[in-house]
């Protein structure tokens, strides 16, 4: 385990989650009024029609992929039955159409904003940086969920990456389950981490905002004008209300 080792996986995740945090609240404090995507429907809605719902609908089948083959660890998938030849088909088949449906969303998405004038000028810097972070993560991620469904256990990063993601929270990184992971998924995680770092400073900290609210509204009650035998004439201007 070397020093470079310990630098990439056992300090810089930490050092994400703190910007990732830090710069979240930052942004909330002193730029709420730029916590939004800066909607650009009025402009264009023809390839907005079909590529936000795309890559929207893809990235939450991927981050839910994440979540179930990172956080649950493979003897519970055996202890449920799940082979791990069966693991690896279901993984290709729902990752690789999600990733694949997010890539074309993601790039129907960019040919429209380089495109499409005024959608281009409102397009800022960092917007830009994360359009690159963001296709970059997602092409290598395809690429780990094919050698993910090559086979072997140097392809299988649920012995690996998924250790070393499951360490961290309890402050313990496993240094080494992570160093002798393969190059795809070390890149993934890296370009991954890069990604939450800027997260905060780019359109894509909207994704922290939900309206749950909205489900607890109450309901809007519409009075009839008019019409009905019981309906009072209207009051004339000098009456009394």
């Amino acid at each position: 385990m070397s020093a470079l080792d310990v630098l990439l996986w056992g300090v810089l995740p930490y050092v994400t989650i703190v910007i990732l945090v830090l710069g979240t609240i930052w942004r909330y404090r002193y730029d709420k009024f730029g916590w939004t995507t800066r909607s650009s429907e009025l402009y264009e809605s023809r390839l907005l029609r079909i590529g936000s719902p795309l890559f929207h609908f893809g990235i939450l089948v991927v981050i839910i992929g994440h979540v179930i083959g990172l956080l649950i660890p493979k003897t519970w998938t055996d202890a449920a039955g799940l082979s791990q030849g069966a693991y690896h088909v279901q993984a290709l088949l729902l990752g690789g159409i999600a990733g694949f449906c997010t890539l074309v969303g993601v790039g129907i998405l960019v040919y429209r904003r380089r495109t499409t004038g005024p959608v281009f000028m409102a397009t800022t810097k960092n917007d830009k940086a994360m359009y690159v972070v963001l296709v970059a993560a997602i092409v290598v991620g395809l690429a780990t969920t094919l050698l993910g469904a090559a086979g072997g256990e140097e392809h299988n990063y649920r012995l690996s990456v998924a250790p070393w993601f499951r360490s961290l929270f309890v402050l313990q990184p496993d240094i080494e389950a992570m160093a002798h992971s393969g190059l795809a998924f070390q890149l993934h995680t890296l370009i991954g981490m890069l990604l939450f770092a800027i997260w905060p400073f780019t359109r894509l900290v909207h994704a922290f905002t939900a309206p749950i609210q909205y489900l607890f509204r109450p309901y809007i009650v519409y009075r009839s004008r008019g019409g009905g035998p019981a309906a009072r004439p209207p009051r004339r201007g000098w009456e009394r209300v």
